[in-house]
């Protein structure tokens, strides 16, 4: 995982998004990981990940 400062972030907002595309970004603020940039097919392939327990089971339950 990549990893660059807020102000590197804010100032290279472009570069961020170019990195972010490729793999996850840790930007920290104080030398602290403060938040974590991805690209949106991988928020949505996480979001998906989250939610997959309740599709399953409600799936399971209309087949009874």
């Amino acid at each position: 995982m990549r990893s660059m400062t807020a102000k590197d972030a804010k100032y290279g907002f472009g570069r961020l998004i170019d990195l972010a595309r490729a793999e996850p970004v840790t930007v920290e603020k104080h030398g602290r990981p403060v938040v974590v940039v991805v690209a949106v097919e991988e928020f949505e392939r996480l979001m998906s990940l989250e939610t997959a327990p309740f599709r399953e089971g409600s799936a399971a339950r209309a087949h009874k």
